[in-house]
């Protein structure tokens, strides 16, 4: 199975997305609690700065060291990785792929050849599962598609093969 989703179509950039990375990556969403009202949408660079001012202070307080429940905030962090699951919104790949201004919608096609079409609108409400209980959905991946109001929770578009823009 091909673990990789291109964006191609009416684009300026046809782009490849890797989800086997993803679990890097800051943007991505705790789908153990996304579901939940547990959950609260965040604003990523209010909460670097708020992150690197409280790294800061504790720098001129305390000097450079660190505190001794760093390394249990980093092993907590590991562990999630490892059993979690989790999504990346769609929205900002669309965007750095340049859809052309007469770009309207876009195709979300599965291995069987099935499109899902959406307005580009709708990239901020579809969220790609990249993760089930801390491994890559090799199966029927690589990516399922959840939408944002948890409506296809249990019944998720799978086997996504590429995402064409029209």
């Amino acid at each position: 199975m091909e673990s990789i989703v291109p964006i191609r179509g009416n684009v300026k950039h046809a782009i490849t997305l890797d989800p086997t990375v993803w679990i890097f990556d800051d943007r991505r969403i705790d789908l153990d609690i996304f579901f939940t009202e547990d959950f609260v949408e965040r604003d990523e660079m209010e909460e670097y700065k708020e992150k690197m001012g409280k790294h800061w202070s504790r720098e001129i307080m305390e000097g450079a060291t660190y505190p001794p429940t760093l390394k249990s905030e980093k092993r907590y962090e590991k562990d999630k990785m490892l059993t979690g699951s989790f999504a990346m919104v769609l929205e900002p790949f669309i965007h750095n792929a340049v859809p052309n201004a007469s770009a309207s919608t876009f195709s979300l096609i599965t291995k069987d050849n099935e499109k899902y079409t959406y307005p580009l609108s709708d990239a901020t409400n579809i969220l790609f599962k990249f993760s089930h209980e801390g491994k890559p959905l090799r199966e029927d991946g690589p990516v399922h598609v959840l939408f944002k109001d948890g409506s296809n929770q249990h019944s998720p578009i799978r086997h996504v093969q590429a995402i064409e823009v029209d």
